[in-house]
């Protein structure tokens, strides 16, 4: 005899086997799981750690900048300080060559002066002078050496000189 046509419908395990099987699987599966979410965390930390590291480095080229920047204006107030204190120590140079030559002219103009009579200094002097104060200055000489003056005798017309150049004439009569 011969078999015309076979077909199996279904293989089914006894229920203990099936439940091995299943939880086999089962555990499979969940490992896969496990190790899938293990790995999506380690990936996420992985990112979250270079984050960081570039804000951190980004927080250290910015500080690294600002130094720089700091640095490069103490550079600039400290040459700024030193041309002031240049500027400083050459106009006092400057003031002291100065004084130099001023003192200079005027002990140039004094020398020549100072080998002088006082007398010939009065009488240079005097020439630019009101007559009637090198009257008074003569009086003056005359009353300083009185010991050596005998007799005065002052005319009359030079009081009335004298008194006259005190005397503001009245004007409009």
């Amino acid at each position: 005899m011969q078999v015309p046509s076979f077909s199996i419908l279904a293989i089914k395990p006894v229920p203990e086997t099936a439940k091995a099987l299943e939880a086999e699987a089962r555990a499979r599966l969940l490992r896969e799981a496990d190790d899938a979410l293990y790995s999506r965390r380690n990936n996420a930390v992985e990112q979250e750690r270079t984050i960081r590291e570039n804000e951190l480095n980004t927080e250290v080229a910015v500080q690294t900048k600002q130094r720089e920047i700091e640095e490069t204006g103490l550079g600039g107030l400290i040459a700024l300080e030193e041309q002031r204190r240049q500027l400083v120590t050459t106009e006092a140079e400057n003031s002291r060559t100065r004084a130099d030559a001023q003192a200079y002219a005027v002990e140039a103009t004094i020398r020549p002066l100072a080998a002088l009579d006082p007398k010939s200094l009065q009488v240079l002097a005097a020439r630019s002078v009101d007559p009637r104060l090198m009257v008074a200055m003569a009086f003056r000489e005359i009353a300083a050496n009185a010991n050596k003056v005998g007799n005065l005798n002052i005319s009359s017309e030079l009081l009335q000189t004298l008194l006259q150049g005190n005397e503001q004439p009245e004007q409009g009569r």
